[in-house]
């Protein structure tokens, strides 16, 4: 599906793209690489592995990093098993995407997804979305790579974005006024923000989601004037940061 946004040209020509790390129980990360390839060659068109920073050692930092990205929206989404396993890794292997473009975003996703579970398939023991900081269990990730799937035979275009947000994108993140995404340019679509005092963390998620849904659906315009929302190109994130959105942000007060 194309996703276009009339009107509303971004401030910055920046084209996001994925980077996914992936551990392994053995310090040869060569069959993960292989597996990897093996998709590129098959249906991820563009990825590449990234031979400069993966490494035939463990990585200290990543318990730390999986501690503050476990996704702790989805009941279940990890595992004291999947903690042992970052914690016990051998090596590390990263994956870049091509940059992309809002139109690409959710094929190039898709295809994102269907890679982490070649590589899984493979041997690896974890899994995280760096472009967003997102981890998920193993279990999960298969969950939501099924979902994706589901989607992707139904020619489904709004649950493929779900299951691509749901799988790469972190929320709610909380702010000074506000709970926020990181990480739906991923799936060619603003982030949402959403204020503090409407419900739950949960309740907020919620809330996340479904304008994200609505914004699969329909026009950006449409969404603003319905949610009496507004757009900001305002960004904390650099614009050289894989976390930056070019597509802006949209902030919801009212519900």
């Amino acid at each position: 599906m194309v996703l276009a946004f009339p009107g509303r040209a971004a401030p910055s020509s920046v084209k996001p793209r994925h980077v996914l790390c992936f551990l392994g129980d053995a310090p040869d990360w060569a069959p993960l690489a292989d597996a990897a390839n093996a998709a590129i060659g098959k249906f991820a068109t563009g990825f590449h592995v990234d031979t400069r920073y993966s490494q035939g050692e463990p990585d200290k930092r990543m318990v730390a990093s999986f501690g503050v990205s476990w996704d702790r929206v989805a009941p279940g989404a990890w595992s004291h098993a999947d903690e042992d396993a970052v914690a016990h890794h051998k090596s590390v292997l990263y994956v870049l995407s091509p940059p992309m473009t809002a139109d690409t975003a959710v094929t190039i996703s898709t295809a994102a997804l269907f890679l982490v579970e070649a590589v899984i398939t493979a041997g690896a023991v974890a899994v995280k979305g760096e472009s967003a900081g997102v981890a998920h269990g193993l279990a999960r990730w298969r969950e939501l790579v099924m979902q994706c799937s589901r989607a992707v035979q139904a020619g489904d275009d709004i649950a493929s974005n779900r299951a691509c947000r749901l799988a790469f994108a972190k929320r709610p993140l909380e702010s000074g006024n506000y709970v926020e995404s990181v990480g739906f340019h991923l799936v060619g679509l603003p982030e949402v923000y959403v204020a503090k005092g409407l419900g739950t963390d949960r309740e907020k998620a919620a809330i996340i989601d479904a304008v994200a849904d609505e914004l699969t659906r329909g026009k950006l315009d449409d969404v603003l004037r319905d949610r009496k929302a507004r757009l900001s190109h305002d960004s904390i994130y650099a614009q050289d940061d894989f976390k930056f959105n070019p597509f802006g942000i949209v902030y919801i007060d009212q519900i």
